[in-house]
Protein backbone atom coordinates (compact mmCIF):
# COMPACT_ATOMS: atom_id res chain seq x y z
CA UNK A 1 0.00 0.00 0.00
CA UNK A 2 2.42 2.61 -1.27
CA UNK A 3 1.63 6.32 -1.58
CA UNK A 4 2.53 6.39 -5.31
CA UNK A 5 -0.38 4.05 -6.01
CA UNK A 6 -2.85 6.83 -5.08
CA UNK A 7 -5.47 4.54 -3.56
CA UNK A 8 -7.53 7.62 -2.74
CA UNK A 9 -7.73 8.83 -6.35
CA UNK A 10 -11.48 8.18 -6.42
CA UNK A 11 -11.92 10.58 -3.51
CA UNK A 12 -10.22 13.46 -5.33
CA UNK A 13 -13.58 14.35 -6.91
CA UNK A 14 -15.86 13.86 -3.95
CA UNK A 15 -19.07 14.84 -5.79
CA UNK A 16 -18.51 12.15 -8.41
CA UNK A 17 -17.49 9.70 -5.70
CA UNK A 18 -20.76 10.26 -3.85
CA UNK A 19 -22.76 9.83 -7.07
CA UNK A 20 -20.85 6.62 -7.80
CA UNK A 21 -21.50 5.00 -4.43
CA UNK A 22 -25.12 6.14 -4.14
CA UNK A 23 -26.31 5.16 -7.62
CA UNK A 24 -29.30 2.85 -7.12
CA UNK A 25 -29.43 1.81 -10.78
CA UNK A 26 -25.77 0.75 -10.84
CA UNK A 27 -24.76 -0.11 -7.27
CA UNK A 28 -21.07 -0.53 -6.48
CA UNK A 29 -19.10 -1.72 -3.52
CA UNK A 30 -15.55 -0.45 -3.09
CA UNK A 31 -13.01 -2.33 -1.00
CA UNK A 32 -9.52 -1.05 -0.34
CA UNK A 33 -6.97 -3.41 1.14
CA UNK A 34 -3.30 -3.18 1.84
CA UNK A 35 -0.59 -2.63 4.35
CA UNK A 36 1.43 0.59 4.35
CA UNK A 37 5.16 0.34 4.98
CA UNK A 38 6.03 1.58 8.48
CA UNK A 39 7.87 4.72 7.32
CA UNK A 40 5.79 5.54 4.23
CA UNK A 41 3.95 8.37 5.94
CA UNK A 42 2.14 9.37 2.76
CA UNK A 43 0.69 5.86 2.47
CA UNK A 44 -0.20 5.81 6.15
CA UNK A 45 -2.05 9.11 5.77
CA UNK A 46 -3.96 7.83 2.73
CA UNK A 47 -4.79 4.58 4.51
CA UNK A 48 -6.08 6.41 7.58
CA UNK A 49 -8.10 8.78 5.40
CA UNK A 50 -9.75 5.81 3.65
CA UNK A 51 -10.49 4.13 6.98
CA UNK A 52 -12.12 7.32 8.22
CA UNK A 53 -14.12 7.67 4.99
CA UNK A 54 -15.32 4.06 5.17
CA UNK A 55 -17.02 4.74 8.50
CA UNK A 56 -19.56 6.98 6.78
CA UNK A 57 -20.64 4.85 3.82
CA UNK A 58 -22.25 1.40 3.98
CA UNK A 59 -20.83 0.11 0.68
CA UNK A 60 -17.14 0.98 1.09
CA UNK A 61 -14.62 -0.77 3.30
CA UNK A 62 -10.93 -0.83 4.12
CA UNK A 63 -9.53 -4.25 5.01
CA UNK A 64 -6.46 -4.73 7.14
CA UNK A 65 -4.28 -7.80 7.44
CA UNK A 66 -3.52 -7.91 3.73
CA UNK A 67 -1.61 -11.17 3.38
CA UNK A 68 -1.79 -14.03 0.87
CA UNK A 69 -5.11 -15.40 2.18
CA UNK A 70 -6.96 -12.09 1.97
CA UNK A 71 -5.32 -11.29 -1.36
CA UNK A 72 -6.63 -14.57 -2.77
CA UNK A 73 -10.17 -13.91 -1.55
CA UNK A 74 -10.22 -10.43 -3.05
CA UNK A 75 -8.86 -11.56 -6.40
CA UNK A 76 -11.32 -14.43 -6.63
CA UNK A 77 -14.27 -12.30 -5.53
CA UNK A 78 -13.79 -8.94 -7.24
CA UNK A 79 -15.27 -7.90 -10.55
CA UNK A 80 -12.88 -4.97 -11.06
CA UNK A 81 -9.27 -4.57 -9.94
CA UNK A 82 -8.43 -0.87 -9.72
CA UNK A 83 -4.78 0.16 -9.89
CA UNK A 84 -3.88 3.84 -10.13
CA UNK A 85 -0.12 4.22 -9.70
CA UNK A 86 1.57 7.39 -10.82
CA UNK A 87 3.08 6.77 -14.28
CA UNK A 88 6.73 5.56 -14.17
CA UNK A 89 6.43 4.35 -10.56
CA UNK A 90 4.89 0.87 -10.99
CA UNK A 91 7.61 -1.74 -11.35
CA UNK A 92 5.34 -4.61 -12.26
CA UNK A 93 1.82 -5.02 -10.91
CA UNK A 94 1.61 -8.67 -9.95
CA UNK A 95 -1.66 -8.17 -8.08
CA UNK A 96 -3.32 -7.08 -11.33
CA UNK A 97 -1.92 -10.12 -13.12
CA UNK A 98 -3.26 -12.56 -10.56
CA UNK A 99 -6.56 -10.70 -10.40
CA UNK A 100 -6.95 -11.12 -14.17
CA UNK A 101 -6.10 -14.82 -13.84
CA UNK A 102 -9.03 -15.08 -11.43
CA UNK A 103 -11.58 -13.25 -13.58
CA UNK A 104 -11.25 -9.69 -12.29
CA UNK A 105 -11.10 -6.96 -14.94
CA UNK A 106 -8.24 -4.50 -14.56
CA UNK A 107 -8.89 -0.76 -14.60
CA UNK A 108 -5.45 0.77 -14.45
CA UNK A 109 -3.10 3.54 -15.37
CA UNK A 110 -0.83 2.68 -18.28
CA UNK A 111 2.17 1.61 -16.21
CA UNK A 112 3.90 -1.48 -14.88
CA UNK A 113 2.79 -4.62 -16.70
CA UNK A 114 -0.25 -3.00 -18.36
CA UNK A 115 1.54 -1.69 -21.50
CA UNK A 116 2.56 -5.28 -22.32
CA UNK A 117 -0.91 -6.69 -21.64
CA UNK A 118 -3.48 -4.08 -22.59
CA UNK A 119 -6.05 -4.36 -25.28
CA UNK A 120 -8.14 -1.46 -24.02
CA UNK A 121 -11.83 -2.34 -23.71
CA UNK A 122 -11.07 -5.89 -24.86
CA UNK A 123 -9.18 -7.34 -21.88
CA UNK A 124 -9.02 -4.34 -19.52
CA UNK A 125 -9.75 -0.61 -19.27
CA UNK A 126 -6.79 1.75 -19.37
CA UNK A 127 -6.57 5.28 -18.05
CA UNK A 128 -4.76 7.27 -20.76
CA UNK A 129 -1.07 7.88 -20.09
CA UNK A 130 -0.11 11.40 -19.11
CA UNK A 131 3.12 13.31 -19.36
CA UNK A 132 4.74 12.24 -16.09
CA UNK A 133 6.65 15.52 -15.99
CA UNK A 134 3.44 17.43 -15.23
CA UNK A 135 3.04 18.70 -11.68
CA UNK A 136 1.58 15.98 -9.48
CA UNK A 137 -1.56 18.01 -8.75
CA UNK A 138 -2.26 18.28 -12.50
CA UNK A 139 -1.61 14.57 -12.98
CA UNK A 140 -3.97 13.68 -10.15
CA UNK A 141 -6.72 15.95 -11.49
CA UNK A 142 -6.44 14.62 -15.05
CA UNK A 143 -6.17 10.98 -13.94
CA UNK A 144 -9.20 11.41 -11.66
CA UNK A 145 -11.28 12.89 -14.48
CA UNK A 146 -10.20 10.16 -16.91
CA UNK A 147 -10.80 7.44 -14.32
CA UNK A 148 -14.34 8.62 -13.64
CA UNK A 149 -15.07 8.94 -17.36
CA UNK A 150 -14.01 5.32 -17.83
CA UNK A 151 -15.90 4.03 -14.79
CA UNK A 152 -19.10 5.98 -15.49
CA UNK A 153 -19.21 5.59 -19.28
CA UNK A 154 -17.54 2.25 -19.94
CA UNK A 155 -16.98 -0.04 -16.97
CA UNK A 156 -20.29 0.23 -15.12
CA UNK A 157 -22.58 0.34 -18.19
CA UNK A 158 -20.77 -2.64 -19.72
CA UNK A 159 -20.95 -4.62 -16.49
CA UNK A 160 -24.67 -3.97 -15.94
CA UNK A 161 -26.08 -3.46 -19.43
CA UNK A 162 -23.89 -5.72 -21.57
CA UNK A 163 -23.14 -8.84 -19.51
CA UNK A 164 -22.08 -10.84 -22.57
CA UNK A 165 -19.52 -8.18 -23.51
CA UNK A 166 -18.33 -8.06 -19.89
CA UNK A 167 -17.89 -11.83 -19.92
CA UNK A 168 -15.90 -11.57 -23.16
CA UNK A 169 -13.55 -9.04 -21.49
CA UNK A 170 -13.12 -11.33 -18.47
CA UNK A 171 -12.27 -14.36 -20.63
CA UNK A 172 -10.04 -12.37 -22.99
CA UNK A 173 -8.06 -11.10 -19.99
CA UNK A 174 -7.68 -14.62 -18.64
CA UNK A 175 -6.60 -15.90 -22.05
CA UNK A 176 -4.08 -13.08 -22.49
CA UNK A 177 -2.57 -13.07 -19.00
CA UNK A 178 -1.92 -16.77 -18.44
CA UNK A 179 0.59 -17.52 -21.23
CA UNK A 180 2.52 -14.26 -20.91
CA UNK A 181 2.65 -13.54 -17.17
CA UNK A 182 3.36 -16.80 -15.37
CA UNK A 183 6.46 -18.30 -13.77
CA UNK A 184 6.31 -21.05 -16.40
CA UNK A 185 6.86 -18.46 -19.14
CA UNK A 186 9.59 -16.79 -17.10
CA UNK A 187 11.46 -20.03 -16.44
CA UNK A 188 11.12 -21.05 -20.09
CA UNK A 189 12.55 -17.70 -21.24
CA UNK A 190 15.41 -17.91 -18.77
CA UNK A 191 16.24 -21.39 -20.02
CA UNK A 192 16.10 -20.48 -23.71
CA UNK A 193 17.63 -17.01 -23.59
CA UNK A 194 20.16 -17.22 -20.77
CA UNK A 195 21.30 -20.80 -20.84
Amino acid sequence: FAAYKRADLLLRDYDRFKRLITNDKYPVQIIWAGKPYPFDYGAIDVFNHLVHQSKHEPNIAVLIGYEIGLSKKLKCGSDVWLNTPRITREASGTSGMTAAMNGSVNVSTDDGWIPEFKKDEQNCFVIPALDHHLPTWDQDKMDTDNLYDIIENKVIPTYYDEPDKWQDIVFKAMDDVIPAFTTQRMADEYYKKLF
